[in-house]
């Protein structure tokens, strides 16, 4: 594994013949090393990364994964989970192999994670991405099993309480809103239970004359650059119906807007404005604060409360199948156990 010195630069380099996964022999060529030992490490990684090598470091395990998570992801879910890496993740393990991280090791992290203090819902989406990479090393790497399976898991999966706004609470913030772009996207994340996302990625275009709102698309701020990408799930592209009031409230704002064409946003504001405003009006209402996406939750509670079926929630909140939709709002149910025995007995 030798490494060689540019006389010209002062620097060193790698250059080495290596086989790659179609069979081809190939070249490798890496300027601009300052010390020997770097270039015959970087030669040696990149080796062990092309041999599918336990010895390659979680650093540049990180790296391979992503190329490949890259071309299977949608760029919004890169970038959530890249920003975990680099937060939380890369900066314990990166120099370690992956070899080298046992279930101690991941106990140790685990310790580090919880004592920062992260929601238990957020420590479990953490611990998972560690997972998720652990499992990649195992089928393509031949790492023998995943440390974090022995480990166990941190945080938890649900948060303890869904926080929503009842009718009568909704009602008292949506009297203080007082600006007109604020209250109409209110208005339709209450009403229609639509995800921040969608609502930002709305045009004048997806809302039709016998007063449905066409949800086809969702808006994402990835890497400094505003996105309009396709919606989470295949089933959340919908079509919503709206109740009266609302369609007309809708029809009035577009009206205001000067110029606006059928495809252009009906909302410019980034994410995090909605919030903002949450934390603005709910004192003033005197009510609790909660997140944006407490809206989406605070609609299925209203339609739940109304007696709806849990399928026809599923298909307007566009979940892709039923079983998430009873997974976030079975408990809301009322237990019917009670009522079903007396209208048995009744029946003797």
């Amino acid at each position: 594994m030798p490494a060689y010195k540019d006389e010209d630069r002062g620097t060193w380099y790698a250059s080495f013949y290596y086989t790659d996964w179609t069979g081809n022999k190939k070249l490798k060529k890496k300027r601009g090393f300052k010390t020997q030992r770097e270039a015959k490490e970087f030669e040696r990684e990149f080796l062990n990364k092309e041999q599918r090598d336990v010895d390659i470091t979680f650093e540049m395990l990180v790296d391979e994964y992503f190329k490949d998570l890259k071309t299977r992801l949608k760029a919004t879910t890169i970038q959530n989970k890249i920003s975990i890496f680099e937060e939380k993740l890369t900066p314990y393990f990166k120099k370690l192999k992956i070899s080298e991280i046992t279930p101690t090791t991941v106990r140790m992290w685990q310790n580090e994670i919880l004592k920062a203090g992260y929601a238990p819902t957020y420590q479990k989406s953490i611990h998972n991405q560690l997972s998720a990479i652990m499992n990649y090393a195992v089928k393509y790497y031949n790492l023998p099993n995943n440390p974090c399976r022995a480990a166990g898991s941190i945080g938890k999966k649900n948060a303890s309480a869904m926080q929503i706004w009842t009718l009568d609470e909704y009602k008292k913030v949506i009297q203080v809103e007082n600006k007109p772009a604020a209250y109409v996207a209110f208005e339709i994340l209450f009403w229609c239970g639509i995800r921040e996302g969608e609502l930002l990625a709305l045009t004048p275009a997806d809302i039709t004359d016998e007063k449905k709102l066409k949800v086809t698309k969702t808006f994402a701020h990835v890497g400094g650059e505003d996105m309009i990408t396709t919606p989470k799930t295949p089933k959340s592209v919908r079509d919503i119906s709206m109740p009266d009031f609302l369609y007309d409230e809708v029809k009035d704002y577009i009206s205001r807007l000067y110029g606006v064409q059928p495809n252009d946003r009906l909302f410019y504001f980034t994410k995090g404005f909605i919030g903002r405003e949450i934390s603005r009006c709910a004192p003033l209402a005197g009510v609790k604060k909660i997140r944006t996406h407490d809206l989406r939750h605070s609609h299925a509670s209203l339609l739940i409360d109304m007696g709806y079926s849990i399928f026809l929630i599923s298909e307007r909140l566009g979940h892709e199948n039923v079983t998430t939709t009873m997974n976030i709002y079975g408990h809301l149910y009322p237990n019917k156990q009670d009522e079903l025995a007396i209208k048995l007995n009744n029946m003797k």
